[in-house]
């Protein structure tokens, strides 16, 4: 197929947006309104774990507090960060609306106090969360920014690796945004970035991991798994653990390979056959390990434990989620498709408890209400709905305490930096102080 047609079929076109210079960032602080609880119980379809189960059991954790950037974690696990939650008032940097804003994943990326997005013609920005422009840069030609790109971002101490969704690939510098090299891959990304010393590495959209130089974008090797007629929307993940990289692909796929030698090491398919037949409905959640494990799960009613050694099972479960999962202690947290808090022992898969966070919305709603993400703080889990709500949860007793009204539309899940909740929705960052 002719390249400039396979792009622009996959592409999503979003309105323009622009930034002043002197313009400021956050608009002005405004009072967070929380929603009345409606406790009203609803009947559930039991049939795919939709009821509650040892719903009095209390859920203690005393796991250390995850100091480390979960946006660039080679582990992917969130773990328990240092956060009670005030919420008492919200800000937000306005933008033009993306058109299907529900298809992507976009991050956030943070460095030092600073934050870094972008635009919908791929200008980068990085601002501070005092309204000051650092830098913004732009790398398009006049036709490429015509295509919209959605970019995602990786970050260490010096350098920010952009990939987007119509086949290039680039890095600048974090200080300056000046442009160090740029190149273009064959296919489109879709997938997290991650970086390991002088390497790092993406999935593209023909289900191939490639590893290049991060100092020059040289590819040093790549991997191609089975390739799927139909392009997954959900953002592929990797895990990097002892030189070992870990990654799944659009039809369920989980390889594991050599990072030096780039030597595939084994590799485990997780559907049937029958997958290959409807592979644009799967979605797969990020994964995470504990360096000895992976843990993920899917929207087939699938949760996996994989020995990372041996690429053999270690259990699985019934969990219906295409969330990323929290592992803290020797509890995995997840949610439900269908609404309910799900803690699991990671050693055994034995589901400890399952709680009801959904009751509080009416029965006549709720069926179209789906969990985005979530983090876990001291004491509260932190979760994001496709209906623009954030909703507190108790740890202790798995139960809803606040319903935040944060908008009438999907917003990201939770980015936390500096003591607050940052959230993208189709128009804006919004800030939670």
């Amino acid at each position: 197929m002719n390249k400039l047609i396979y792009l622009f079929l996959i592409i999503t076109i979003f309105n323009s947006c622009s930034f002043n210079k002197n313009s400021k960032f956050w608009t002005s602080s405004k009072i967070l309104e929380e929603e009345k609880l409606d406790i009203k119980k609803v009947l559930i379809d039991d049939t795919i774990l939709r009821q509650e189960f040892n719903k009095g059991l209390k859920i203690n954790i005393k796991s250390k507090i995850n100091k480390i950037s979960f946006e660039n974690s080679l582990l992917n696990n969130t773990g328990r960060i240092n956060y009670s939650g005030n919420l008492k008032k919200s800000s937000r940097y306005k933008f033009s609306k993306i058109k299907n804003f529900h298809q992507y994943e976009p991050d956030i990326i943070f460095f030092k106090d600073n934050i870094i997005f972008f635009d919908n013609n791929g200008s980068i920005i990085q601002f501070s969360e005092k309204s000051k422009l650092i830098w913004k840069k732009n790398y398009y030609s006049k036709n490429e920014r015509k295509l919209n790109p959605i970019l995602q971002f990786a970050s260490n101490d010096r350098y920010l690796v952009i990939a987007d969704n119509i086949a290039k690939y680039y890095v600048v510098d974090l200080l300056s945004g000046d442009l160090i090299w740029s190149k273009n891959n064959l296919a489109p990304f879709n997938s997290q970035i991650k970086i390991y010393n002088d390497k790092f590495f993406i999935i593209d959209f023909s289900n191939t991991l490639r590893c290049f130089s991060l100092k020059n974008g040289d590819e040093l090797w790549n991997i191609k798994t089975e390739d799927s007629l139909i392009r997954s929307k959900k953002k592929l993940s990797m895990v990097i653990v002892n030189d070992k990289i870990f990654f799944n692909n659009s039809i369920g796929d989980i390889s594991a390979i050599d990072i030096n030698k780039g030597e595939l090491l084994w590799q485990l398919p997780t559907q049937s056959s029958l997958i290959y037949e409807s592979a644009f409905s799967l979605e797969t959640s990020d994964m995470i390990s504990d360096k000895n494990n992976l843990f993920f799960s899917n929207n087939k009613n699938e949760f996996f434990s994989i020995d990372i050694r041996t690429g053999s099972f270690n259990w699985k479960n019934k969990v219906n989620s295409n969330l990323r999962a929290s592992l803290v202690d020797h509890y995995l947290f997840t949610f439900s498709l269908e609404g309910f808090f799900i803690v699991i022992d990671k050693n055994t898969g034995n589901i400890i408890r399952i709680t009801d966070i959904f009751d509080i919305f009416k029965s006549d709603k709720r069926k179209a209400i789906k969990p985005v993400g979530f983090i876990v703080g001291l004491n509260n889990i932190f979760l994001t709905t496709n209906n623009g709500r954030l909703l507190i949860i108790d740890i202790l007793t798995g139960t809803t305490l606040k319903n935040l009204k944060i908008d009438n539309e999907k917003i990201s899940r939770p980015f936390f930096s500096d003591n607050n909740l940052f959230l993208i929705k189709d128009n804006a960052i919004i800030k939670l102080q």
